[in-house]
């Protein structure tokens, strides 16, 4: 159970000890961190660069960014060449990933059209991977968000990781200079979905090594 102060998982830090702890491998997981944000004064810069760090401390991981941000995507859902050009900066990223962070926040109980939209714009990018979900928000912490973002993932043959990191009321978790004030239970949050991302990219890598996903 969270605690008011606490910007930890909708799970209890003891399932830290429910999956083993992934080292590295031959071949590192190539990970695309999806900033799910568009709004004018958005926070989510702020915990993309402490997830970041996180990532970077993980054995085993290359990461990228997309930033919905940043992206130019099309308005109009038709694949022409203005379309593909628009979208050539993105699609590679998402393509070439073994897995996917997807940090959201929560617009009126869900997540932003603009990831929705980059969602959209793409099918076999997201299929036989496994996604984690970062959300932050007021009281909910973003979790109907994610929990939104889990049907959308499943209809796109992705598979969501079972722990999320939330974050309750983020931006009085947050210091002026961008670094968490209690980091302890956010620290160890992220670990534990950092270690169950690895073991579904590698697992997930292994078996289309040996047989094409075909749903």
């Amino acid at each position: 159970m969270q605690t008011p102060t606490d910007t930890t998982t909708d799970t209890t830090l003891a399932s830290a000890t429910d999956i083993a702890p992934v080292g590295s491998s031959a071949t590192p997981v190539r990970v695309t961190l999806l900033i799910g944000s568009n709004r004018t004064g958005r926070f989510g810069p702020v915990i993309a660069e402490w997830l970041l760090g996180r990532v970077r401390q993980h054995d085993g991981f290359e990461v990228e960014v997309v930033d919905v941000a940043d992206a130019d995507l099309p308005t109009t859902f038709a694949t022409t060449p203005e379309s593909t050009a628009r979208l050539a900066g993105i699609t590679p990223k998402l393509a070439a990933a073994d897995a996917f962070i997807v940090l959201t926040p929560e617009y009126n109980h869900s997540y932003p059209a603009a990831l929705k939209n980059l969602i959209d714009w793409h099918f076999h990018e997201w299929r036989a991977k496994p996604v984690a979900l970062v959300s932050y928000g007021g009281v909910s912490g973003g979790l109907r968000a994610a929990e939104h973002l889990r049907q959308v993932f499943a209809e796109l043959h992705a598979v969501t990781v079972r722990d999320t990191v939330s974050f309750h009321q983020a931006h009085a978790a947050f210091d002026e200079t961008g670094h968490l004030k209690a980091p302890s239970a956010p620290n160890s949050a992220a670990r534990v979905m950092l270690d169950q991302l690895a073991w579904w990219a590698q697992a997930l890598r292994e078996a289309k090594e040996r047989r094409p996903y075909g749903g």
